[in-house]
């Protein structure tokens, strides 16, 4: 019985890139929107949206490491179709509010019932943000040595 070919996924360096690089650009959006939203000077969003911004970093990597893992063991591979992408965004993001929600309230000293709110308005944008960013990270960092296949099939 012959075994399954390896499956490549990307590397612990490629993963810390995505990382700090999605991060980046989510911070170049999210401090002058947090100042609108919340009416806060920028020293206070920022600050909060740094320590949120830790804490995405780390679960990034985490739920993209498992997120590979689970495409590899369903599918064999890890190429995403749109609605595995979409998938993707929306599970990454409401694992993330799980954390958020507390912190915005405690460092913002809002009610964690304003902190959900602004935080679903938050997600909302950042979900077409994952998408967009993924997608892109995706075409200018592919995976190596990887031949590109057919559409994977998904299950009914």
């Amino acid at each position: 019985m012959s075994q399954p070919a390896k499956v490549i996924t990307r590397s612990p360096a490629d993963r810390v890139r995505h990382s700090v690089l999605f991060e980046i650009g989510m911070l170049l959006c999210a401090v002058p929107i947090g100042m609108l939203v919340f009416s806060a000077s920028a020293s206070t969003i920022g600050a909060t949206a740094i320590v949120l911004s830790l804490i995405a970093m780390v679960w990034n990597y985490v739920f993209n490491l498992l997120f590979d893992k689970g495409m590899v063991a369903l599918y064999s591979h890890t190429n995403k179709t749109g609605a595995i992408r979409i998938v993707h965004a929306v599970l990454f993001e409401l694992g993330l509010l799980l954390v958020t929600v507390p912190v915005i309230a405690w460092a913002l000293q809002v009610s964690l019932w304003y902190a959900f709110i602004a935080d679903i308005g938050f997600v909302l944008f950042a979900l077409v943000y994952a998408y967009s960013f993924n997608l892109g990270y995706d075409k200018l960092f592919p995976i190596p040595n990887v031949q590109p296949q057919a559409q994977p099939q998904e299950p009914a």
